[in-house]
């Protein structure tokens, strides 16, 4: 429990996700609820961990992944969405700063800011030391060790956790993955015996009816 007595929420999330950008425009739905703890991994690592390809790697369900994103923005009225230059694109620094700069929540909002609402090049140096600057730290930030091993650490815990998508919410100890999963998460949160149902048990435990053959 945290120290206001309200329960601890993990959010993992790469900044590369669109998902986890509109899912964060969503995590107020937990003010008042929970202690949220921001937590970034790298998406990579994680497809990699679970023998996975991502969204973005698939050239079909990209482009129907990036009309999807387009055409949520216009309907959740995010009117400064807007993707970015290139995408996929390397998030590493990205994450990095965020943890530099304590994984605050103003961190992660201006992190996302820069990403998803310029339309900029992702990899463009002055984009990304503006908003270091702008967090009252310096570029070279990211370069330090310790937080090269948080990143690394927070991405770790992810995997042993089971993750293997982003964003996810952990509520305790259970998974909810997806921006479309916040109000089940929510829900679980308030009343955790929802899990428990004779249903939910039953898609818990749902026999494997056949497996496909590796390639």
């Amino acid at each position: 429990m945290a120290g206001n007595n309200l329960p601890s929420v993990d959010w993992y999330f790469d900044v590369l996700s669109p998902y986890a950008y509109f899912a964060f425009q969503r995590l107020e739905l937990f003010d008042g609820q929970a202690e949220l703890r921001f937590r970034p991994v790298v998406f990579a690592a994680i497809l990699n961990h679970w023998g996975q390809k991502g969204p973005a790697e698939i050239p079909g369900k990209r482009e129907a992944a990036y009309r999807w994103c387009t055409w949520t923005a216009q309907q959740r009225g995010l009117s400064d969405f807007q993707m970015p230059a290139t995408h996929p694109f390397n998030p590493i620094a990205w994450l990095r700063l965020i943890v530099a700069a304590g994984c605050a929540r103003a961190a992660v909002d201006a992190v996302f800011k820069a990403v998803w609402t310029t339309g900029a090049d992702p990899a463009d140096p002055n984009l990304f030391a503006a908003t270091a600057e702008a967090l009252g730290l310096p570029p070279n930030s990211v370069t330090d060790q310790t937080v090269k091993d948080a990143l690394r650490q927070s991405t770790g815990d992810a995997i042993a956790a089971g993750v293997f998508g982003v964003p996810t919410l952990q509520v305790q100890g259970e998974l909810f993955w997806g921006d479309d999963a916040m109000d089940f998460a929510l829900a679980c949160l308030r009343d955790p015996s929802l899990l428990d149902s004779a249903a939910m048990q039953r898609a818990r435990n749902l026999p494997v009816g056949v497996a496909r053959k590796p390639a």
